[in-house]
């Protein structure tokens, strides 16, 4: 998560490149809504030369953008709500807040993942694995290698002793 001053592609690029810094491992795609902050050429060949695949919603199906966004409330709005925030201390207070807030959301926040959808007639049934942090699901996933896993179970020891202390 990166606040930016404004959605201008050049602000938008800039934080995407800061976030690639601190993913845990290879960024292999973006899903993005049509807004001209990501649909340009420049992002595009940015990815393509990278080897990042670029989706995005398809034009007049608003129904597509709920899934590009779907995270915005649960994670976003929740916890800074829909005013704007337009100076240079605002945002340095929002992105220091993102930090810690990826964090708590990647290390302490479970998510239930949906293992099948069954049709019975019209009606169809769900079913959905166990509740599980982001963090737990990596080191379940043997594809991770062991040196990446242990990057972020340093990263989990730290972000408990800050959230710790008295």
């Amino acid at each position: 998560m990166k606040a930016v001053k404004i959605r201008a592609q050049v602000w938008t690029f800039n934080a995407l490149k800061e976030i690639r810094k601190n993913l845990p491992f290879p960024l292999l795609g973006i899903d993005s809504d049509n807004g001209s902050e990501f649909i340009n050429n420049h992002l595009f060949r940015y990815c393509e030369s990278e080897g990042i695949t670029f989706t995005r919603t398809r034009s007049y199906r608003k129904n597509d953008n709920c899934f590009v966004e779907q995270k915005n409330y649960s994670v976003i709005r929740k916890v800074v709500g829909y005013l704007r925030y337009d100076t240079e201390k605002e945002l340095e207070i929002l992105n220091e807040l993102y930090q810690y807030y990826r964090l708590f959301v990647n290390f302490f926040l479970p998510v239930v993942k949906l293992r099948e959808k069954i049709r019975e007639g019209s009606k169809i049934k769900k079913r959905y694995d166990n509740p599980k942090t982001p963090y737990e699901r990596v080191l379940e996933c043997s594809e991770i290698p062991e040196q990446i896993k242990e990057r972020l179970r340093d990263e989990c020891r730290g972000f408990k002793f800050v959230c710790l202390k008295p």
